[in-house]
């Protein structure tokens, strides 16, 4: 399994509209082949900031079943003109 994370910075104003795009743009990432499961948190000391972890069965599995698929751009018109700046996702695998 793989640990997608990404923090999110969204646009001050926009946290609610983020929300609910999120929420609508959830049934897209869920969609794809080897996708496990996905969180979303929301930052306590910085209103405008999120987390974003995703789990999949592989790296391929994101990088290129997700970020190649139609369903990928949909995703990106519901919710990257939110960030600022553009997030950086890292990958992570379990060791203990």
């Amino acid at each position: 399994m793989i640990l997608e994370s990404a923090l999110l910075q969204v646009t001050l104003g926009d946290t609610k509209l983020f929300e609910n795009d999120f929420a609508t743009a959830s049934k897209f990432i869920s969609s794809i082949p080897g996708y496990i499961s996905h969180e979303l948190h929301h930052c306590i000391e910085n209103p405008t900031d999120y987390l974003l972890l995703v789990r999949w069965e592989t790296l391929e599995d994101h990088t290129e079943g997700f970020r190649k698929s139609e369903a990928y751009e949909e995703w990106k018109k519901l919710l990257h003109h939110y960030y600022n700046p553009f997030p950086k996702v890292k990958h992570f695998t379990r060791i203990i």
